[in-house]
């Protein structure tokens, strides 16, 4: 028999997604239905053409793992009912809405957010409030200051779920006692599950990006993952462990996503259009902004960006709506070299009058290693059950502690056989003069694009 208070939603990643009926009323919230109009990955569908998914179904699909990791690993039944069920909604609430902050085109317009002091988050706006607002910010903002938040409160109170307890399980920082039972501190394994190396975050957007930018880069054994993960106590407190015999499935989920980045996240086209967008925005006298007002700001999407760009003037927009970028003529791999040869490149263009955009694109394995003090770790649980940080154990962080680092030239289009012939230039030059070139290192130095525009 069909549960009345479940709704089941058909998902092309993971199957089938099971909502209850209170996170239905949520989902339906203006805040959250907006992400149906942010696409998940901003500019890349104009490199990979399927790539137009967006937050919304990301966020349900992060639900449904998040609950798969919850669920495994509270299976032994040590906390009471109604402890895990508060604790397991909590999660779920979390993860659903990690991204609700997200501007239009996701990252890509976060450079017209607003200083975070204006948000008014207090001490979750950090120390610093002058800095520039991010969708982590405008997150918690909308869960404590929206209708939505109102909707949490009058939905889930009465479970002992408030919009302050979503927030600390989304935020991370702030000490909280919200989630102590029995003299154990289960905070840190929670929020684990929503950002840590092996969240529900990226288990959802690795395999639901690659499958709709058509690659194979984002797949890993998700299943074996999941059914691996246990707890660790430690000092009073539950942190998240993997068992050993599940290593290679999580190295192999670590480097899907450095290969997601390098081929997808950092593709060429979708860095160029950014550019041009940083372009309009530095030019275009605020014809598009970013609200502080949390309102004002859940009204934005993908849609009303696209409307101002259409109905721009300004040459960048109109390059943007055209789909005329720049043209990618040099592209080089400066991971290990102590110099760029595209310094020389740039200052040769510009005393050549070629308008020239120069970018690099920076891929890293972990943003969480050998950054210790601001990260809550995690631990393997070998076969006879001793238990050692996750970075002592896999000696995959060692292996790609360094950034791979990518360099692009960009020129106007009708300026690109010239630009051409002055690189080409340049490297002879450095080749004549026997600069050391390192071609293991540098091997994409000199690649032509014939039609860049449609590129992928």
């Amino acid at each position: 028999m069909q549960n009345k208070d479940v709704i089941v939603i058909r998902d092309p990643i993971h199957g089938t997604l099971s909502l209850n009926t209170k996170e239905i009323r949520l989902v339906d919230q203006m805040a959250f239905q907006r992400l149906r109009n942010i696409k998940q990955l901003g500019f890349a569908d104009q490199a990979f053409p399927g790539a137009t998914h967006t937050r919304y179904g990301h966020s349900l699909g992060a639900l449904h793992v998040a609950s798969r990791l919850f669920d495994r690993l509270f299976r032994t039944g040590d906390l009471p009912g109604p402890v895990l069920n508060r604790f397991r909604q909590a999660v779920r609430l979390a993860i659903l809405f990690h991204d609700i902050g997200h501007a239009p085109l996701s990252h890509t317009t976060e450079m017209l957010m607003p200083k975070v002091g204006e948000l008014k988050l207090g001490e979750l706006g950090g120390d610093k409030p002058n800095r520039q607002a991010s969708h982590e910010d405008y997150t918690l903002k909308i869960i404590l200051h929206s209708a939505l938040g109102d909707a949490i409160n009058k939905l889930f109170g009465n479970e002992g779920i408030t919009p302050m307890d979503i927030v600390d399980l989304i935020h991370g920082q702030v000490p909280t006692t919200r989630y102590r039972y029995g003299g154990i501190d289960y905070a840190p394994v929670l929020r684990q599950l929503v950002s840590s190396e092996v969240d529900a975050d990226r288990m959802d957007y690795l395999q639901r990006d690659s499958f709709y930018c058509g690659v194979s880069y984002g797949k890993f054994d998700s299943h074996w993952l999941i059914d691996n993960v246990t707890p660790v106590q430690k000092e009073g407190r539950i942190y998240l462990g993997i068992k050993s015999r599940a290593m290679f499935s999580f190295e192999d989920f670590l480097l899907s996503r450095y290969h997601m980045f390098a081929s997808v996240y950092l593709h060429y086209t979708p860095v160029i259009f950014e550019k041009l967008l940083a372009r309009y925005i530095e030019e275009s006298d605020g014809e598009f902004a970013l609200p502080a007002d949390v309102e004002q700001y859940i009204q934005l999407d993908d849609v009303d960006l696209w409307y101002v760009l259409r109905r721009s003037k300004n040459p960048w927009a109109e390059r943007i709506v055209a789909r005329r970028p720049y043209a990618l003529i040099d592209e080089t791999d400066i991971s290990l070299s102590d110099e760029d040869p595209q310094n020389e490149i740039m200052t040769a263009l510009q005393a050549a009058g070629v308008d020239a955009i120069n970018t690099r694109s920076r891929s890293l394995l972990s943003k969480y290693y050998g950054n210790s003090d601001a990260v809550i770790p995690i631990f393997v649980v070998t076969g006879s059950h001793n238990v050692m940080p996750l970075g002592e154990y896999t000696p995959l962080y060692h292996r790609y502690q360094n950034p791979s680092v990518m360099s692009h030239v960009y020129v106007d289009p009708e300026q690109k056989t010239l630009a051409k012939k002055i690189v080409q230039a340049v490297h002879q030059n450095r080749q004549d003069k026997g600069t050391p070139m390192e071609a293991s290192k540098q091997s994409l130095v000199v690649q032509s694009y014939p039609n860049t525009a449609h590129g992928s």
